[in-house]
């Protein structure tokens, strides 16, 4: 199986290993040293070799960061993982509550009389550092560059990922890196610019038309790359790695060992682009004042997919929801109390599997049921694995690496007769999710202009979710990728070609989680009648198909248009999905899109 449901950390593993960094706190004169999430390259996922947050914590949530002081340790969570953390991280660990509470001001608290912590450069951005210096002034609290001391002390650190990357087809890519490097490089020279250093992992893999497995369920070599205005490349990647690609790559790609970089940087002359979100501290000290700030070039052309791109994964889609709706299926005659957490995951990957095209699942399933469903990135293991039991909802989240594309999917399921204060939640929830669907909306308008959309009926009820309503998706990439997001923080405009999720939700700790989640891509909306010709709207294409559990809903909270909307979407789901299903499933599905 590509998934496994083994302990990864465990609470009790954190206070000795705290014990061993303060010791080196000491040794170093420092007051605390800061361990993020993030790896050198900034993506949100990372291998083995750099999971140092759940090394010394416990704590395994994809964002969040710890400070840890010689008399106190914070970790630092949003508020999609205020639940989970709590069960992973040892009383030694105090959890902090992210954004609201600032790490300066934190710090602030627990130093009040002065103190200095140590960074790795490699593992903070120049604005992460610049933003807690800021709130720092006056304060006696200062950042200091160090070696990382957690590697110092790690004896079992796993060594850096050495996978080999692979070709990306022209037929899935649909743009050869010869045309995306000229593309790209038009962009530096028309801003007067001579190089960009590209840190991402899936940007420049997406630059250049290769893939890797550096990183679980995130097909991508670790590497960096330097985009000159020439449109030529030089890529700091193990050769070991691209023994397979190199003639793809050509002349104008040059390749470097990784360790060559910073001397590298060194030569080059300005002005050189870097993403003052993504790029080391470390890679703009060695550019010093030949640096300038601008996005990530690959970023905004990465996320408008063109016709192959949104094509193929259109394709991926049909053919991981007829995989889902066999696992559904399978799901609905299970008796209350007879299965367990991990027998559905271990059931739904076993259904992709039947795709010659599935390399890897896009993330860790998420199949929690009752009290495990409220945590909104569970990750089922032996010791957590629950049966699933009359009265309870599961949250089923999961999704597929495909040659052709990413998918991501979310159903929420009953098993035996779940409490109404249940389905009247889930009809909210599909409510939002379908006035999102259904949204139109004028060119030039970002997420947080249009996020609430999804939020309205749990608002009107006093309710709402702690995570965003969306996510960018990436083309057999980063199942999260930027810069699109649906979210209150987002002001990057949507364009025609952008994936992005549409995953409303509601969590009551203790009782039930719910979240219902389809992809979509944005599309140039035709003129209606009477509309105002001038003013140019976008609108959304569902490209996830599944049915909707129509025993959740309550049909009395569900308005006349957003029950149309469902029954179109079931019949465009019986008919897109119904032939690729076994004989048994069909009946199963025809009951499932059954008009509400």
């Amino acid at each position: 199986m590509f998934q496994s449901f083994e302990v990864t950390a465990r609470p009790e593993q954190g206070p000795p290993r705290l014990a061993m960094l303060r010791d080196a706190l000491q040794a170093e004169g420092l007051d605390g040293f800061l361990i993020p999430r993030a790896d050198a390259h900034q993506g949100e996922y990372v291998a083995a070799h750099d999971e140092r947050l759940a090394w010394l914590s416990g704590f395994t949530g994809s964002a969040g960061f710890c400070a840890a002081l010689r008399k106190t340790a914070g970790v630092f969570i949003d508020g999609r993982y205020r639940t989970q953390v709590k069960a992973q991280v040892a009383a030694e660990f105090t959890p902090v509550p992210w954004p609201e509470v600032s790490l300066a001001d934190w710090l602030k608290e627990q130093l009040p009389n002065g103190g200095v912590i140590g960074f790795d450069p490699w593992l903070h951005t120049p604005g992460q550092i610049a933003q807690t210096e800021d709130g720092l002034k006056g304060t006696g609290v200062t950042l200091r560059r160090s070696d990382n001391l957690v590697d110092r002390i790690w004896e079992d650190q796993p060594a850096p990922p050495m996978l080999p990357a692979k070709l990306h087809p022209i037929e899935f890519a649909g743009e050869s890196h010869g045309d995306k490097r000229k593309r790209l490089a038009k962009t530096l020279k028309d801003a007067r610019q001579t190089a960009a250093v590209i840190t991402l992992p899936d940007s420049h893999n997406w630059l250049l038309n290769i893939r890797g497995a550096d990183i679980p369920r995130n097909p991508v070599a670790h590497g960096f790359a330097v985009l000159h205005a020439d449109a030529s490349v030089d890529l700091f990647m193990a050769q070991s790695k691209l023994d397979g690609v190199q003639e793809h790559l050509g002349d104008a790609v040059r390749i470097h060992d990784p360790a060559a970089l910073l001397d590298f940087l060194g030569t080059l002359e300005g002005p050189v682009r870097l993403d003052r979100s993504t790029v080391p501290v470390i890679i703009a000290d060695a550019l010093e004042e030949r640096a300038v700030w601008g996005d990530d070039p690959c970023a905004l052309p990465k996320a408008c997919k063109n016709t192959a791109e949104i094509d193929g994964t259109a394709q991926a889609h049909l053919r991981d929801g007829a995989a889902l709706c066999e696992l559904l299926a399978w799901l609905d005659v299970q008796a209350p109390d007879t299965i367990t957490e991990t027998q559905v995951v271990s059931q739904l990957e076993a259904m992709r599997r039947n795709d010659n095209a599935l390399q890897d699942i896009s993330f860790e399933t998420i199949a929690g049921t009752g009290p495990n469903g409220a945590i909104m990135h569970y990750r089922v293991t032996e010791e957590t694995d629950t049966t699933l039991q009359d009265g309870h909802l599961i949250v089923l989240d999961s999704g597929g690496q495909y040659l052709d594309g990413t998918t991501d999917i979310t159903r929420t399921i009953p098993i035996g007769s779940p409490p109404e204060e249940a389905r009247a939640a889930f009809t909210r929830v599909i409510a939002g999710m379908i006035a999102m669907s259904r949204l139109r909306w004028p060119v030039g308008l970002a997420g947080a202009h249009i996020e609430a959309v999804g939020r309205v009926p749990l608002w009107l009820a006093g309710q709402d979710f702690d995570h965003g309503l969306g996510h960018g998706v990436g083309t057999y990439l980063s199942v999260h990728e930027g810069p699109q997001r649906l979210s209150r923080i987002s002001e990057v405009p949507l364009e025609p070609g952008m994936i992005l999720s549409n995953e409303p939700g509601y969590y009551r700790e203790g009782a039930f989680g719910i979240r219902i989640e389809n992809l979509l891509v944005v599309r140039p909306a035709p003129a209606l009648p009477g509309g105002d010709d001038h003013r140019a709207m976008l609108e959304w294409e569902t490209l996830s198909f599944a049915p909707i559990d129509k025993r959740l809903i309550v049909p009395e909270l569900l308005d006349s248009e957003s029950t149309k909307w469902l029954n179109a979407y079931h019949a465009q789901v019986a008919e897109k999905i119904g032939p690729r299903v076994s004989p048994a499933t069909k009946l199963w599905l025809d009951a499932a899109t059954a008009p509400l």
